[in-house]
Formats: structure tokens, C-alpha cells, sequence
């Protein structure tokens, strides 16, 4: 029997069809646009079970409501040949078909098992990894990194895969150690560029983050639109930061939107950086009518909460009515979600949508009534500590605008002391004690600012 590159047994009628599952799934972890060859590979080989089950799995990740229906004629193939596949394969194809089915839960169970039996399974760990995150579930994240790590470590990926589990675990020395060694067995390991970027942002290590960046976006290519928008994101987030940001929408135009804008992650990290823009006061001029265009598809389309409560803001940003409709319909789908979801649509979602609906619109007190209660449980909608940040941004803003400047100062205190070199949180602690006319703290805080900037 044929075997892949990792040396697991594989089913299929052709030698081309087993190069083309290994550059799948090396394609999949390096994030590289190589690995949608795997759909021409399926088509051209019924008796593979494994290439049809990793086409189907490619089509998931479009992350639409038209996946599954795109995936369907993967699996059927993928499930015509079963009988003579291998448990590992029936196992990635029962993994893949749970996922469209929408059964998350049985999905990660299959990917639990491969994980066990199979380690050397590495797509499917990926896929498994990308569940848990969206769930929110960092230890689970983790727990597939370590079942599949004592026999991958001589794979960067596998590395990678770790370093950002450990970082959404707060395990942030552990992070960097992994993402460190991925990127010395590959300098070009975007995953693991990521991960290390997430750490030093939480660490407050902006200078350093953006030498590094600096140093190994010339990496960056041949990716796929998400990991190469999403590193200039990562990019763009320091920036802001270092107050540099004036260059932001040059690259935004580029290498943030100008890429796939019909992709949910594209889309999601536009929205997400036009809205920081804004919030550090920075006129974006029209971008927003372009993005919107292009979110006007996703009225009826949710997916994960924490995508489409981006779609509703960009839209509402936008100045377009099909804002409204999607919030109709996140209400809609929130009361039919399957029950292993349905409390953090309905209870965490929904009223995190509302209030962006009304921060996007200029209502402020209900911007703040409504987002308040969610906060402490945004990570149950999925998404980054670094991505959810920007709601935390927003109730921010929020509070300054209503006059709430007791809580905005106790917050903006806690950035400062968390990212002493990130400035935008100097500015507005100013404007905060000037507010509260307390003129001496106001003084010291600019005093701070440039202690901060001499010192990196």
C-alpha cells in the first residue's frame, strides 16, 4: 500500500493522488495556497477516500453557509470508497462529514481519537485545534498540541501548533519557547509568526514585536489570503500602537482588503482594523462603503457568532440598511442554534451584536448597557484574546462618550501598566483627567508618555 510523507498508509489509485494529499496537508499547516490542489486531486481519483475527505475539509473552511453544500460531493465520494480505506481514513472522513452535518461536538471527538491513535494525523488535528478555538476552549487547543507533539517534534508545524494553543492558555513563556523553536526548525512558519506576535502584544512587548515582524515578513509568501492579511493585522495592531499610523492604510489597501474580499476572515480582520483606526482617531475615508458592498452577502449567513458579530458592525459602519436584517437574522439563528452553541448565541452574541449595532450608530448608553454584561463571557464566541480586544475597545470609547469617566480611567490605567510603550491609552488618560479636572495626573500621565517613547 501507498504510503504519505509522514509514512501512515494511504488508499488511493495513483501516485499523484498521495503527492497531492502530502502537499495538501503541508500546504494546510503552512497556510500556503498550494494546499487547494487537493481539490483537483479528489476529482481526479473516486477510489481515495483520504484526498476526497481533505477536499471536503478544504471546503469547510470557507467558513459560509454554502460550505457544506460545496463539500457534499466530497463526502459522497469519500463515503463510496470507504469500505476499502483504512481506519485512520474512515476515521478523518467521520471527522470531516460530523463538521458539515454541523455536529461539532462528534467532530472533535473524532478528531480526540485520531489524535490518540494516529498522531502522525496532522490535518485533522488541525482542524480539531481550529473547533476547539472557535468554542473558546483553550485547554482543548492544548490537549490536541500534546497528544500529537512528542512524535511531530521534529516538524515546525507541529511547534506552531502548540505555541498558540499555549498562548490562548495564558501559558505565555511556554508560547514563546514553541513558537521559537518552530521558527528555528522553519523561518518560514507564519503559524508560529502569529503565535509569538499574540505574545509579545499580551506581554506589552510592542517595540520587539515590531522588529520582528519587521524581520520576517519577507516570509510572507505564497500564503493564503487569512494568514497573509491576518500577519500585516498582527502588524498593523503594533502600529497602532507605536502610533505609527499613518502608513496603516497604505498596507490595509494591499495586503488587509485587497485580497479575497468575498472570504469570512478577510472580511473579519478588515472590519476589525478599520474599527481600531477609528477608535485612535484616524479618518479611514470611504473604506468602510467598499467593505460593506462585500458584507451585504452575509445578512443570511452566520456561521460563528464571533464572525458575524464583525458583519453586523461593518455593515452598520457602512451606513446600510442590511444591517438591521442581519441583526434580525443573528436573532434568528441564535433561537435554532444546536444546543451545544445555543447560550453563547443567545446570551453572549446577540447582545454583543446590538451593542456594536449601537456603537456603529452612535448610541452610546446602549452600547454600554448592552456590551457590559457580555464581557466576562466574550471567549465563549470564539475569536483571539487580541481579536476580542477590540470590544473591549469599544466599551472603552463607550464609557469616555457617556460620561463614564471613573470606570475609563481604572481601565485605561490597566492598559497603560499592562503595554507601558503602547500610546494611544496615554492620550486618552489624558483626556480622562482633564475631564475629571484632575490636572496634576494629567500632567504625570504625559510625563509617562515620554518616559515610554525615550525609552523604546
Amino acid at each position: 500500500m501507498r504510503t504519505d510523507w509522514r509514512g501512515l498508509p494511504v488508499t488511493a489509485s495513483a501516485d499523484a493522488t498521495v503527492d497531492a494529499i502530502d502537499t495538501f496537508v503541508e500546504g494546510f499547516l503552512g497556510y500556503e495556497n498550494r494546499a487547494a490542489g487537493i481539490l483537483a486531486a479528489a476529482d481526479a481519483d473516486a477510489e481515495s477516500t483520504l484526498a476526497n475527505a481533505y477536499a471536503a475539509m478544504f471546503c469547510m473552511f470557507l467558513e459560509s453557509r454554502e460550505a457544506p453544500k460545496t463539500a457534499s460531493g466530497y463526502l459522497a465520494r469519500a463515503e463510496a470508497a470507504a469500505p476499502t480505506a483504512t481506519a485512520r481514513e474512515r476515521l478523518v472522513l467521520e471527522a470531516v462529514r460530523a463538521w458539515a452535518d454541523g455536529d461539532v461536538p462528534r467532530a472533535i471527538a473524532a478528531g480526540e481519537a485520531l489524535a490518540t491513535s494516529h498522531p502522525l494525523e496532522l490535518a485533522t488535528a488541525k482542524a480539531t485545534q481550529y473547533h476547539y478555538f472557535n468554542l473558546g476552549d483553550a485547554a482543548g487547543m492544548l490537549r490536541i498540541a500534546e497528544k500529537i507533539g512528542a512524535v511531530n517534534a521534529d516538524l515546525p508545524y507541529a511547534h506552531g501548533m502548540a505555541a498558540f494553543a499555549y498562548e490562548q492558555a495564558h501559558l505565555l513563556e511556554d508560547a514563546e519557547a514553541s513558537a521559537r523553536r518552530a521558527i528555528g526548525l522553519k523561518r518560514k512558519e507564519p503559524w508560529a509568526h502569529h503565535a509569538l506576535s499574540h505574545v509579545f502584544l499580551a506581554q506589552g512587548r510592542t517595540a520587539e514585536a515590531r522588529g520582528f515582524l519587521e524581520d520576517v515578513k519577507e516570509t510572507w509568501t505564497d500564503l493564503n489570503s487569512f494568514m497573509f492579511s491576518h500577519n500585516w493585522w498582527h502588524m498593523a495592531l503594533v502600529m497602532i500602537d507605536q502610533g505609527d499610523v499613518d502608513a496603516i492604510l497604505g498596507f490595509y489597501d494591499r495586503n488587509i482588503w485587497g485580497l479575497w474580499k468575498e472570504y469570512s476572515q478577510d472580511q473579519i480582520g478588515a472590519v476589525s482594523l478599520l474599527a481600531r483606526l477609528e477608535l485612535v482617531g484616524v479618518d479611514v475615508g470611504d473604506r468602510w462603503a467598499d467593505l460593506g458592498e462585500h458584507l451585504k452577502a452575509r445578512v443570511d449567513d452566520h456561521v460563528q457568532p464571533f464572525v458575524s458579530a464583525h458583519y453586523v458592525y461593518g455593515l452598520a459602519r457602512a451606513g446600510l440598511p442590511e444591517a438591521d436584517a442581519t441583526m434580525a437574522a443573528i436573532r434568528a439563528h441564535a433561537a435554532a442554534a444546536p444546543a451545544y452553541v445555543r447560550a453563547a448565541w443567545t446570551e453572549v452574541a446577540v447582545p454583543l451584536c446590538e451593542a456594536l449595532l449601537a456603537h456603529a450608530r452612535g448610541d452610546y448608553e446602549r452600547t454600554v448597557r448592552r456590551l457590559e454584561p457580555v464581557l466576562p463571557r466574550l471567549s465563549e464566541i470564539g475569536g483571539s484574546h487580541a481579536q476580542r480586544d477590540l470590544f473591549d475597545q469599544i466599551r472603552l470609547d463607550a464609557l469616555i462618550r457617556t460620561g463614564r469617566l471613573g470606570a475609563a480611567q481604572r481601565i485605561l490605567e490597566q492598559r497603560r501598566e499592562a503595554s507601558p510603550e503602547a500610546k494611544p491609552a496615554y492620550g486618552k488618560l489624558a483626556l480622562v483627567y482633564d475631564r475629571l479636572d484632575l490636572p496634576q495626573e494629567a500632567g504625570r500621565v504625559m510625563v509617562r508618555a515620554r518616559a515610554a517613547a525615550l525609552a523604546h
